[in-house]
């Protein structure tokens, strides 16, 4: 197996990161490589002196993490690739436990564990269902924030289930995603363009296209920060906006890609007009600071990647 992890500006994680994956991999055989790209943290020269067993590739830009993982994938000889976000623990045996369920259901393709916060709540961001028409009318008119743990207000979220027990789902989230190389090769790798967010779906999705069904098992677990790399709120949500825009363009009917959009476009206009009328009331936050950003942003973002 060929361990990937991509790094930027992460530095105690990432070590901490790879520190837990070699204590916890059991019998499992990996390469374990980490590409860096650009950190100005010393993230690489600090992996190089306290792990200079495994492989580290460190590049002077940020390529982003779907062409990362791609650089790393097309020179790896293992049958099985693993991708690891460097925010995470491997807790004991999970990484040996994935790779026994990825092996007794090949018809999964792409297989993922579960995830929880540091205090071993769980962290639901594991997995998640497709955008959906009805999804993004949920979120344009609040019913999302309104209702968070409906599965019907919230479908993307897969609430009412802990992760504790085996199911296909539509989407395995990038920070823990196991499959076979070859399965990799036929996909294509990661589309490139997703440069941080939605190449994960979009991978998924093509899987399933193929007759797969990704799937989650909860004999593997890890701890999951989510977004540690990614620091202010509108950075992280204008990537992820142009990242859904391009998942509905890539992955819905042409004819109702138009709606997507406008849909989209709600959204960040009532999350826009929700912190205005409140900083009226209370002065203005740093959150409707945040949200202003994105808005501004919304000609970039609406185009996709």
């Amino acid at each position: 197996m060929t361990v990937i992890i991509v790094s930027w500006n992460t530095r105690e994680l990432t070590l901490k990161a790879i520190e837990t994956l070699l204590e916890n991999a059991g019998n499992v055989r990996m390469q374990v490589v980490v590409w860096d790209n650009a950190s100005i943290d010393a993230s690489a020269e600090a992996v190089a002196q306290r792990f200079p067993e495994i492989e580290l590739m460190a590049h002077d830009e940020n390529i982003g993490f779907a062409a990362a993982n791609n650089r790393v994938a097309k020179v790896a000889k293992t049958e099985w690739l693993l991708l690891l976000n460097p925010d995470t623990e491997t807790h004991p045996k999970a990484i040996e436990n994935l790779l026994q369920f990825g092996k007794a259901n090949p018809q999964a393709g792409i297989v993922g564990g579960r995830t929880v916060f540091p205090d071993g709540t769980l962290n639901p961001a594991s997995c998640r269902k497709k955008p959906s028409p009805w999804s993004l009318i949920c979120s344009a008119f609040g019913f999302s924030r309104l209702f968070p743990n409906s599965s019907f207000w919230n479908p993307e979220a897969i609430r009412g289930w802990n992760r504790d027990s085996v199911r296909e789902v539509d989407i395995v989230v990038g920070c823990f995603f196991l499959l076979k190389r070859e399965l990799w090769e036929r996909l294509g790798g990661f589309d490139s363009k997703y440069f941080m967010y939605g190449e994960e779906a979009d991978m998924c999705l093509r899987a399933a296209k193929l007759g797969y069904s990704p799937m989650i098992t909860p004999e593997a677990q890890i701890m999951h920060l989510l977004g540690a790399s990614t620091k202010l709120r509108s950075e992280k949500q204008i990537n992820l906006m142009r990242a859904r825009a391009s998942l509905i363009e890539d992955h819905w009917p042409a004819a109702l890609v138009p709606i997507g959009r406008v849909l989209m476009w709600f959204w960040i206009a009532n999350r826009r007009l929700a912190s205005g009328i409140q900083s009226s009331f209370l002065g203005k936050s740093e959150a409707a600071v945040e949200w202003e950003k994105i808005w501004n942003a919304r000609k970039d973002w609406m185009k996709g990647y």
